[in-house]
């Protein structure tokens, strides 16, 4: 068998310095062509080959490289690409980023989180007349490109099961058609693409399923069973590394074990109890184990230690063991080196992407030559994970958290609270607003750069963004919404604002991780107890309420959401971590009532996120999680109207919690599943305020006002028009100025349509 070693199960792909987020968006904006879009891959490409070799990996993963996404990847290269986007007549890329992004004539894929990560993917479009084959062979010129560079690699491909578990029926196939049904074509089109990687020179595959991860039926394991049976048999493939990860696998262990694969990769960070099911695996003992015992999705330096003695309990209960990840280094930075400006005891704490190698590439030199053999480098990690102990504790803030009582997470009954709402906001029926944000330009971006390189004093930046905040409520007052917003100019994240003005975060400068396409996210640094030295929003917040008459929404972000949007500290229990990050946000909301905001926005898009793949894990999250935020909001008077936003998950599992949650009204991504959410909704008797999303900001097509409507009239049949609102999906801080009014306008002109036929009793 070939040795495997050390290694990763994959790498960030964005670019050091987000080069690809750059060339893709002067792609898409026209400003270059697509032959320097590829230029800018394959540079991006050599230098994680180059560097991950250099750091001396045994084993390098190939095909990590995407230029959007790998599960959008996967549907292109076996040909899943829905018909309105094959018809259009474009080339293969722009064909790509047409499912991924739309065009005018042509919605794209729906996205939605992968797994429990920030990171999104797009869900591709199975139908009975879906028709598999080997379309597009990247994979394998992929694999050609790196040994041209002297480099060999382990191509990674999203596994045929996560691939088909993941789909959606496409518009118009039988309700008894599942995208599993297709599962035979798909195993032939996945054998002709490894048999031609084989033929490449290809010795390892990775083939990667998440979805084993999750509760799966025994007829989905008798699926597995004779999925791998039948790739595993054949003659004329690499050798086979099926990678589960973001939990255990529970009963699909055993499976994989007695399959023909020749490696299977756990997650032994966030599935730690395969140590207990390893031991009794007979059909182990002659695969390669790889433990995935460093964290591919947190930030903290890995215990050496305790890794070495996890991977020497392993010894015996496989072939071989190997030293490797938890998962894809995807979720993770670059680089901590780059955070020069880092406190530096905090940066000691830290391993981003490249340190991760590092971590691996000395557990394996550990494993062959012993502990003596780099007993410095141990000396050095035991040291820097020892000075976290204790570190950054705040006794005020832990009795605080002590002294908290169920009232403190209390409101008044529902019907009293509305009518009071009624009175002081005085809605329309359907009334309009948005999510928060909108369009960040070109010269507010300068301003926040000029500010943090000291170009500008904070008084010029002050005035420079109330400049953009009265732009920003003049144009809602002009589109006619009834709900303002002060349009968040001051922010570069909803997570990192209000990150760098509490104590207890820290930030980065330079750790980018990709949320989807060229969307890119810089995850907040968690590490001590949290509290609001002062108030964060509340003087921009009264400062828009001044300029307007309509009421005027303040913004915040809830505590589930600052917990997952950023690394989180991993030495106390999170549902702790979570109430220290409520309290501080209920001081927010209490101060934006003090000082006349009669509507806040308490942002939780990430609460379907972070929900436990195993349902036997999920009603402890769900507890706490709901107390966090109700303890959050809950310090107001019925007069005040709570909000709540929820974005890109699938929203069925959480229903309960999304009543339990008591905000008077919840805006939610809709408008890619066509309002799929409200029958959930009305389910559970939901009978609060609701604004399904009515057009997606997330694609630059601007939706008519016709289209609006069509979506508002399927809502109005599960919704009635006194507790429906009329909202974008998300935050329009992406977008641009034309395409937002354009579609604002269109939401506007829709609601009205619609009230004035309620108001003549037509349709």
């Amino acid at each position: 068998m070939t040795f495997i070693g050390s290694t990763v199960l994959g790498f960030p792909r964005i670019g050091p310095n987000r080069e690809l987020k750059r060339a893709l968006e002067n792609y898409w904006a026209g400003r270059c062509d697509e032959s320097e879009l590829r230029s800018v891959a394959r540079r991006l490409r050599a230098g994680t080959w180059r560097d991950l070799a250099a750091a001396g990996l045994d084993s390098i993963p190939g095909n990590t490289f995407s230029f959007y996404d790998q599960v959008l990847d996967a549907a292109f290269t076996f040909g899943a690409v829905p018909p309105r986007h094959a018809e259009l007549g474009l080339s293969a890329l722009d064909t790509y980023f047409a499912m991924a992004r739309g065009t005018a004539s042509a919605p794209p894929l729906e996205m939605t989180k992968w797994f429990d990560t920030n990171y999104h993917y797009l869900v591709p479009e199975i139908g009975p007349d879906t028709r598999f084959e080997l379309a597009d062979r990247t994979p394998v010129d992929d694999f050609r490109e790196a040994r041209k560079l002297g480099v060999e690699t382990r191509p990674v491909l999203v596994g045929p099961l996560t691939f088909l578990l993941l789909a959606k029926s496409a518009e118009g196939a039988p309700e008894s058609f599942r995208p599993l049904d297709k599962l035979p074509e798909l195993l032939d089109a996945y054998a002709r693409l490894l048999a031609e990687l084989r033929e490449a020179g290809a010795e390892w595959v990775q083939l990667d399923e998440p979805a084993l991860a999750v509760d799966r039926t025994a007829e989905e394991l008798e699926v597995l069973r004779n999925a791998y049976r039948r790739l595993g048999d054949r003659a004329d493939r690499p050798e086979l590394l099926v990678a589960g990860y973001f939990g255990e696998l529970g009963e699909a262990l055993p499976v994989l074990a007695d399959s023909p694969v020749e490696a299977i990769a756990v997650d032994l960070v966030a599935g730690p109890g395969a140590l207990d099911r390893l031991p009794g695996l007979r059909g182990m003992r002659d695969k390669t184990l790889v433990a995935g015992l460093v964290d591919g999705r947190n930030v903290w330096r890995t215990d050496l230690d305790r890794a070495l003695t996890t991977a020497a309990t392993l010894l015996g209960m496989a072939g071989e063991v190997a030293v490797g990840t938890s998962c894809s280094l995807l979720h993770v930075p670059y680089d901590v080196d780059a955070e020069t400006d880092l406190d530096p005891q905090v940066r000691e704490w830290l391993a981003f992407a490249r340190q991760k190698v590092g971590e691996v590439v000395l557990l394996g030199r550990a494993l062959r030559e012993g502990r003596e053999g780099v007993r410095a480098e141990l000396d050095r990690a035991r040291s820097a994970v020892a000075s976290r102990t204790g570190a950054s504790r705040d006794q005020r803030v832990r009795a605080r958290v002590a002294s908290l009582r169920p009232e403190h997470a209390r409101r008044g009954d529902y019907r009293q609270r509305s009518a009071a709402q009624q009175r002081s906001l005085r809605l329309p029926p359907l009334p309009t607003t948005t999510i928060g944000s909108f369009p960040q330009t070109t010269d507010v971006r300068k301003a926040r750069a000029a500010l943090r390189a000291g170009r500008i004093e904070p008084d010029e930046y002050r005035q420079r963004m109330r400049e953009e905040i009265e732009r920003v409520v003049r144009l809602q007052e002009k589109l006619g919404l009834d709900v303002l917003v002060h349009g968040e100019p001051e922010r570069s994240d909803m997570v990192q604002f209000f990150a760098e003005q509490l104590a207890g975060f820290a930030t980065t400068d330079h750790g980018w991780v990709q949320s989807y396409g060229s969307r890119c996210v810089r995850p907040p640094v968690l590490h001590g107890d949290v509290h609001r030295p002062e108030p964060m929003t509340v003087e921009w917040a009264r400062y828009a309420q001044r300029l307007t008459d309509k009421p005027l929404k303040g913004m915040l972000t809830g505590p589930v959401t600052m917990l997952s949007w950023s690394f989180v500290r991993d030495d106390q229990p999170v549902d702790e971590t979570a109430r220290q990050v409520a309290l501080a946000i209920r001081d927010e909301v209490r101060d934006l009532e003090a000082s006349g905001i009669r509507a806040v926005q308490v942002d939780e898009p990430a609460l379907r996120e972070l929900l436990p793949l195993r349902a036997a894990d999920r009603p402890a999250y769900l507890e706490w999680a709901v107390a966090s935020f109700r303890l959050a909001t809950s310090g107001v008077s019925d007069g005040t109207q709570i909000h709540t936003h929820l974005c890109y998950s699938e929203f069925g599992d959480v229903i309960d919690a999304i009543v339990a949650l008591d905000a008077d009204v919840t805006s939610i991504e809709a408008a890619r599943s066509r309002m799929e959410v409200l029958d959930d909704l009305n389910a559970v008797g939901y009978a609060r305020g609701v604004g399904p999303g009515v057009y997606d900001i997330h694609s630059p097509r601007v939706p008519g006002a016709d289209e609006v409507a069509d979506l508002l009239r399927a809502a109005l049949a599960a919704v009635p028009a006194e507790r429906l609102w009329v909202n974008p999906d998300c935050g329009l801080k992406t977008r641009d100025y034309p395409e937002t009014e354009a579609a604002l306008a269109n939401l506007v002109a829709a609601a009205h349509r619609l009230r004035e036929a309620a108001a003549h009793g037509s349709d």
